[in-house]
């Protein structure tokens, strides 16, 4: 076999080189398939709706992946939303036993319990009922909402319950993905398959930023017609529950529950005084800030919240 050598001009390493035919035609060929690969993404597992209670959508390669363990809190650790908690329950409890139930929309306070609450809710539902047919959640990124009918399409066949499941859902000034949300949920031809339900949550009511409806409402020629389109989003969502910021009492019951949930007061005679201290260092009270100060807490004391 032939071979030639040459001083590399970026680090003056002398690389070998091969004219043999046949090895320069696999090295070839092995750059062709890694490219290939890389271009085509692999085939998707078949579908085991079994294999676990919850599961994550993935668009590009139209996989459920199944989640082993939900990052969840447990329904009585969420303090300071027994109204909308109540409506949420209510309306998943009716899907669960097949009948008629609206798609939600959690909307309102960050760090006060909206994701929290639908997954509470689906482990409430669980616990309670025994589901049959069996009540999955399926998590769907925001950036995937484009492939939401491609999901659709593959759950509605299927003989179990789905809750989907979006995260902080909004929608900014060039984003038109909000017209195939709206599509999939009420206005397609086949429309919302029957053993599925979407719960949101949003900072935003209607799931759009202001300014831009405003921007609509001032440069259309039907400024109404163009507000509508904008707004009716959020229509497609018959239960909004809406999440305020906690009183200072809502806030320390939150701090309570967990400190009871996970038996940190030994020891511990001014726990509340320095709860109302960190909330005071982050500028806000809220389920996530006191969930943060347990953290603190537990880690000084030299405990695991696991």
């Amino acid at each position: 076999m032939l071979a030639a050598f040459e001083i590399d001009p970026r680090n003056t390493v002398m690389t070998r080189h091969s004219t043999d035919p046949i090895t320069l035609l696999n090295d070839k060929l092995d750059r062709l398939t890694a490219l290939v690969e890389r271009a085509v993404p692999a085939a998707a597992p078949p579908l085991d709706l079994n294999a676990a209670e919850a599961f994550v959508w993935h668009a590009d390669t139209k996989w459920l992946q199944p989640v082993a363990k939900v990052n969840r809190v447990e329904m009585v650790l969420l303090k300071g939303i027994d109204d909308v908690r109540d409506l949420l329950m209510e309306n998943t409890r009716r899907f669960a036993d097949g009948a008629s139930a609206n798609n939600a929309l959690l909307w309102g306070a960050r760090g006060m319990g909206k994701s929290s609450l639908v997954k509470a809710a689906h482990a409430t539902i669980l616990a309670e009922t025994n589901a049959s047919p069996p009540l999955k959640l399926v998590e769907i990124h925001r950036e995937d909402i484009d492939s939401l009918p491609d999901l659709l399409a593959k759950l509605r066949n299927t003989n179990k319950r789905f809750i989907l499941f979006c995260d902080d859902l909004s929608f900014d000034h060039d984003d038109t993905s909000y017209k195939s949300l709206k599509a999939a949920l009420d206005g397609g031809v086949e429309g919302r398959p029957e053993n599925v339900i979407f719960y949101a949550t949003s900072n935003r009511r209607h799931l759009l930023p202001r300014d831009m409806i405003e921007n609509e409402r001032s440069t259309a020629i039907t400024p109404g017609e163009a507000v509508e389109e904008k707004v009716s989003l959020s229509d497609r969502f018959g239960l909004w529950l809406g999440f305020h910021k906690c009183s200072q009492d809502d806030y320390l019951a939150m701090v309570d529950g967990y400190l009871d949930h996970f038996d940190l007061r030994q020891g511990l005679d001014d726990v509340r005084q320095e709860a109302l201290e960190w909330s005071t260092t982050r500028g806000s009270r809220s389920g996530r800030v006191a969930w943060q100060f347990v953290v603190d807490l537990a880690g000084r004391l030299g405990r695991s919240l696991d």
